[in-house]
């Protein structure tokens, strides 16, 4: 699909989000703090024997047509389809094919296509709408209503909340599990002085 009019870069901001917003509900729902590894959908969906399969390879075929809009050429993307087609067939053996999805993510990987395009192509450096993109698009919407919000420390403290939250949540594990095993490591101390 070749473009005779070129998008404005808030249009292709819009597109990748939409194909963001996509690639980490099938990729990387759950994510792990200030990275772009994660669980998502697609391994979900991969528990069910074929149907979760044919499932996942649609939703990236989907992915596909989104990067398609944005004007991504095909010889690009034919990779992205590859990978597709072999995350189906790994897919249809249990087990192996759910821990396969965690770690291929065609979706992902037409994600990074896209943005490796639109970086060259449009210029876009900034990460954010991909990053983030349910929260960018929110923290869009308030910039436009209050300039509190076009405040860049505010901004990036919007954007990073789900990563802060994250380190808040593995810091009080780590408390939980220093505290449990310095319990545990006691207990055994009394034991053995109780002999």
């Amino acid at each position: 699909m070749s473009q005779e009019k070129k998008l404005s870069q808030n249009e292709v901001i819009r597109l990748e989000r939409d194909l963001a917003k996509f690639a980490n509900m099938m990729d990387s729902v759950v994510r792990i703090p200030f990275t772009k590894q994660g669980v998502g959908a697609d391994a979900a969906l991969s528990t069910i024997p074929f149907a979760g399969d044919i499932a996942g390879f649609v939703l990236t075929c989907y992915a596909v047509y989104k990067a398609k809009q944005i004007g991504v050429p095909q010889a690009k993307l034919n990779g992205v389809l590859k990978l597709a087609v072999l995350d189906g067939i790994v897919g249809c053996i249990p087990v192996l094919g759910t821990v396969f999805d965690i770690f291929i993510r065609p979706s992902r990987k037409a994600l990074d296509v896209v943005h490796e395009h639109i970086r060259s192509e449009y210029q876009i450096e900034s990460e954010n709408h991909i990053i983030h993109p349910f929260l960018h698009e929110k923290l869009e919407q308030k910039q436009a209503e209050s300039a509190f919000w076009r405040n860049p420390v505010v901004a990036w403290l919007w954007i990073h909340v789900p990563d802060i939250l994250g380190i808040v949540v593995l810091m009080l594990i780590l408390v939980a599990l220093w505290f449990g095993a310095s319990a545990i490591w006691h207990w055994i101390q009394q034991l053995n002085m109780a002999r």
